[in-house]
Parts: structure tokens; sequence; C-alpha cells
């Protein structure tokens, strides 16, 4: 199959690259860009653990078609913040320690990040709803939940 040129933002830079049309975007992602920081868990959009923020809005990578993000937004984990400088759901999950394998975090961070860009304000439903698509098999949900909620704190806090 002949390959397609794809150009979107990935993490506020522009990427050209070209992809096979079957291609999800986690695999152009993981494979292509090298940035693995998005995991592969299920492959059908159950586990949660590609998930990324494709125009605002969480998503998950592994059944979104790579071409569909055509001239689109994408932020990643590795977007969002650094080692020097986490972003603040980074930080209440590490202070929290709101997870333990990590595997399921990069998703649930991109599913909070998704949250909190939308609703500086959210209510514990508000957040179980934002992670209902969010496997994690290691630890309860609650510190989860607690960390997306001191994490508002700190994002509303700071825009004050």
């Amino acid at each position: 199959m002949e390959k397609k040129l794809l150009h979107f933002c990935l993490n506020g830079e522009e990427m050209e690259v070209q992809v096979d049309p079957s291609a999800s975007l986690m695999d152009v992602i993981r494979d292509d860009l090298e940035m693995t920081g998005t995991k592969a868990g299920c492959n059908t959009g159950d586990c949660g653990a590609c998930t990324v923020i494709l125009d605002g809005e969480a998503v998950r990578s592994c059944i979104m078609p790579a071409l569909h993000v055509m001239d689109r937004n994408v932020e990643t984990i590795e977007g969002i913040g650094s080692p020097d400088n986490l972003h603040p759901v980074q930080e209440e999950f590490v202070e929290s320690s709101a997870f333990q394998c990590g595997y399921c975090t990069p998703g649930m961070i991109m599913s909070a990040k998704a949250l909190l860009d939308k609703n500086p304000e959210p209510t514990g439903e508000d957040v179980r709803e934002a992670i209902a698509g969010n496997l994690c098999r290691c630890t309860g949900y609650k510190k989860i939940e607690e960390a997306f909620l001191s994490a508002a704190k700190k994002v509303n806090s700071k825009s004050s």
C-alpha cells in the first residue's frame, strides 16, 4: 500500500510524516515519531493507556486512524511537562502516589489535562466520568481522583 503524507501539529510542533493509510495515530506516535509515552495496551480503545488530546478532546489513539488527524492538533504526555517542570497533574500524581506500575499513568494524565482544560473546577463525579475509559490494574481509583482534584486546585491557584 502506498504511504500518504500526514501533516499535523504534535505538542506544538508541525509534523510531516509518511504513513501507511491503515496506521493508527498511536502507531505513528510510537513507531514513526519514537515518542513512547503513549502506551499500547489493548489496541481496541478499551483500556485508555493510549489516550492523547486531539483538538482539546481526550481520544484513544489506538483506534484513531492517523490520517484523521490531518491538519489538527495532538498533545501527548511528552508535550505537557518535563522532568524539571512537571504539569500540575503530573506533580499531583507523584505527590499523591496515584500510580504503581505507571503503565496507565500517561493516559490518565492526558484524560485529566483534557478535563482541566475544559473544566478547571471539576467535581469527583466529573473526574470519575473523565477517567471512565482508563483502566488501572494496580491501584484503586481513589488516589487518582484525589490527584485530579488536587491538580485542579494547583491549576486554579496558578491562574489566579
